[in-house]
């Protein structure tokens, strides 16, 4: 499993809008069109789309 990092203002956001919480979501890739998240507890992945 990858380590993710907290996220930005920015990429809360982002998490925000698409419906994730963003103090359970570690980001793990941040790309231009898309971050890569994983949840704190369960270890889930998910794409958020920008």
């Amino acid at each position: 499993m990858k380590n993710g990092k907290k996220p930005t203002l920015a990429q809360k956001k982002l998490m925000k809008e698409a419906g994730k919480s963003p103090d359970k979501w570690f980001v793990v890739k941040a790309l231009p069109d898309e971050l890569h998240v994983i949840h704190r507890e369960t270890g889930r992945q998910a794409i958020v789309l920008v």
